[in-house]
């Protein structure tokens, strides 16, 4: 038994044909809901990018006790676990988080990995001199919108280009090991994350007026632009994402050729996606995360169930894809996992849980039922208590600064840190963009599934509250998060 599974970056739901998206040119993606079953009720976890993969790792929430950081020592890995079960693990990727700080025990978990580098601000080529940058729109600049420019001069065919290069790097695994059993192999590129940089032929696809200046890496704020702008930069969003859509079909192609659909497991996912001028913003993580952001495609083909151009309605989400792994390779999932085999969702249509949580560090705690999705805001604007607990003190691109550390205590152990006891850290914390300002939210997707209504239903709100509480104690959340969010540990004790 073999296992692929082709992670996107940012990869948003509603620009997928097989998702309703009639404008964006995706044949393969098309042809894949074709070839597997497709989860209308995917949702993401802990966001953003390393939260999510800590997730895949160990099958279990982690944004309620950290931020953005590495695997801890206590952490369970998936293909750790797999490797010591006899199937080997290759990971090929150009998502450059994984060689910063803060993702920097990720890869090493696999028997070997391979990457390509260039995107984003990555600090790839060395170039003194500055480089010619056009007109552009918006305030960007600084060290990432430097280096991108000089990245971006290495990169003027497609074949030089990251993600041409992490597929082709998985494309040689299948070939080489065609014919070898027991293996895992995670194909992962940081398209189309922004800056959406591509080569014309995928722009050539969306014609459109337009005589702006260059604007494809829109900021983390509200839309300020023109509605010309914000047309083209979805433009140039869904140019990268045909972009994907070759080189999905590129492992689609290899599978029939190889005949791997008779023992190959496929997963096809994102870590999250992408808010493109919806609800008047840009980007994730610094407003609501609304269901653009939240709600993810998710694809997946079991060669022992065989179900496929089917649609499933269960509720799932990242925390499942990890355990989905060990049980097709008939590995138990370990006791600190709160994450159900994906397979599970295909054997029936009830379902798996009540409800699901979702959220940053800091953030709104998110929950839905399918149906229902509740956003609890912090209390106060100050956001506190709030603590990160770790024995890996980093943060995306550094070690936490000195003065962070000068107040450390000991915290008891958690249920999952395997009797460690944690470092507990007071968390930065921004009032200026504390999520107090947006207050506590409410949406029936039902009539309001672009999520504009808020609802003000005490009787609903009250049950989401039991739900959210259930869950956040049964990942032994914190209990000072009980108190940012202004809730009770005994749901009896709210008054809505």
């Amino acid at each position: 038994m073999r296992a692929i599974m082709v992670m996107f970056d940012s990869l948003n739901r509603h620009m997928l044909p097989p998702y309703g998206c009639e404008w964006v040119h995706a044949p393969n993606f098309e042809r894949l809901y074709e070839r597997t079953v497709t989860f209308d009720n995917s949702y993401v976890g802990s966001m953003p990018c390393m939260p999510c993969r800590r997730e895949f790792h160990t099958g279990r929430y982690n944004f309620l006790h950290r931020s953005w950081g590495p695997l801890e020592p206590f952490d369970d890995s998936v293909p750790e676990i797999l490797q010591a079960n006899g199937v080997y693990t290759h990971l090929v990727s150009d998502h450059y988080h994984y060689w910063e700080e803060g993702g920097a025990t990720y890869h090493t978990r696999y028997s070997t990995w391979e990457i390509a580098r260039g995107h984003e601000g990555d600090p790839w080529k060395g170039e003194v001199a500055d480089p010619e940058i056009p007109d552009h729109v918006g305030d960007r600049g600084g060290k990432m919108w430097r280096q991108d420019w000089v990245n971006r001069k290495y990169m003027q065919c497609e074949e030089e280009q990251p993600q041409a290069k992490t597929f082709e790097m998985g494309l040689a695994f299948m070939r080489t090991n065609a014919d070898q059993d027991n293996w895992f192999l995670q194909i992962e590129t940081f398209d189309p994350h922004e800056p959406y940089f591509t080569q014309q032929r995928y722009k050539d696809l969306y014609p459109h007026d337009y005589d702006g200046p260059h604007f494809d890496w829109p900021g983390y704020q509200p839309v300020t632009e023109t509605p010309e702008q914000v047309e083209h930069c979805r433009y140039e969003n869904a140019a990268s994402i045909s972009m994907c859509d070759t080189y999905l079909g590129k492992i689609l192609d290899l599978m029939d050729e190889l005949e791997m659909w008779e023992d190959t497991l496929l997963i096809v996912c994102t870590d999250h996606g992408f808010l493109l001028g919806e609800h008047d913003w840009w980007a994730k993580c610094v407003q609501p995360f609304y269901n653009e952001i939240a709600h993810t495609p998710l694809f997946l083909w079991d060669p022992r169930i065989g179900r496929k151009a089917e649609r499933v309605n269960v509720l799932v989400q990242n925390i499942d894809w990890g355990p989905t792994l060990l049980e097709f390779f008939g590995v138990p999932v370990t006791q600190d996992m709160q994450g159900i085999p994906l397979t599970t969702a295909l054997a029936s249509d009830a379902p798996l849980r009540e409800g699901i949580l979702y959220g940053l560090h800091g953030g709104h705690v998110n929950v839905t039922d399918g149906r229902y999705v509740y956003m609890r805001a912090p209390v106060t604007v100050e956001n506190t208590p709030l603590y990160e607990y770790t024995l890996m003190p980093t943060h995306m691109r550094h070690a936490f600064d000195v003065e962070e550390l000068q107040d450390i205590h000991l915290a008891e152990p958690f249920s999952f840190t395997k009797g460690c006891r944690t470092m507990q850290i007071a968390a930065r914390t921004d009032s200026r963009n504390s999520m107090h300002r947006f207050g506590t939210l409410l949406f029936d997707l039902a009539t309001d599934p672009k999520q504009e209504h808020p609802l003000d239903n005490p009787e609903i709100e009250a049950r989401m509250v039991n739900v959210l509480v259930e869950l956040m104690k049964a990942t032994d959340a914190p209990s000072e998060q009980f108190e940012r969010l202004g809730l009770p540990l005994d749901c009896k004790e709210l008054l809505c």
